[in-house]
């Protein structure tokens, strides 16, 4: 494990790199510049809202001083959804009011930020919390996503969660197989592929 990581508590500093994290590794934990004609996108609703709404459960993994990872998480799927609803969904349809889909995924993307959902409904009444992580290619498979993952549940459970769940693009078979190792369970339905753990359960 590389000795010049650590994580700590990300701060509003850390936008930018949320904005790049999730881009660089978006297409299955590859980069997916070339998916977007904005940047911003992935970030827009996988990354970013996270740390301006739910800052206590955002966490940022530094190599040499740069972040080059993240692992984000909310304690209540709905209750988020219903402060982005009012307080980013409208800027976020603002900053892309003028962009034209030219690019593979800037259709999905604008449609999701539309019709923004940002947990698994049919999993978050039993697991109500959910949770997104990244970290950039270079540092994947490196162990530090098994101690990104523990801080985010330690967090979630000292608030009290009882189940947090997570979505994974069906394609990614890596992320799979880490989900599996961690013991979490895997869920299928309508083509979605989604994990989800009671935190009783959970790392230590």
């Amino acid at each position: 494990m590389d000795t010049n990581c650590f994580i700590r508590p990300a701060i509003e500093a850390d936008i930018d790199a949320f904005f790049d994290i999730c881009l660089k590794t978006a297409n299955g934990g590859h980069d997916a510049s070339t998916f977007y004609s904005d940047p911003h996108l992935p970030g827009y609703i996988w990354s970013v809202p996270y740390l301006k709404f739910a800052r206590d459960f955002a966490f940022v993994l530094v190599q040499d001083g740069q972040p080059v990872g993240y692992v984000v998480g909310v304690p209540d799927t709905g209750g988020f959804d219903r402060d982005l609803q009012t307080n980013w969904w409208p800027f976020v349809r603002q900053q892309i009011g003028g962009l034209a889909p030219t690019r593979p995924r800037d259709a999905d993307v604008m449609e999701r930020i539309q019709n923004p959902r940002s947990g698994t409904a049919w999993l978050q009444d039993q697991y109500p919390a959910h949770l997104h992580i990244n970290i950039l290619p270079g540092l994947q498979a490196s162990g530090w996503g098994r101690r990104m993952i523990g801080t985010e549940l330690q967090a979630l459970r000292n608030r009290g969660v009882g189940g947090v769940h997570l979505g994974v693009d069906p394609n990614n078979e890596r992320a799979k197989g880490f989900y599996r190792h961690l013991g979490f369970s895997e869920f299928e339905r309508d083509g979605s592929v989604a994990f989800a753990m009671r935190i009783d359960q959970a790392l230590g």
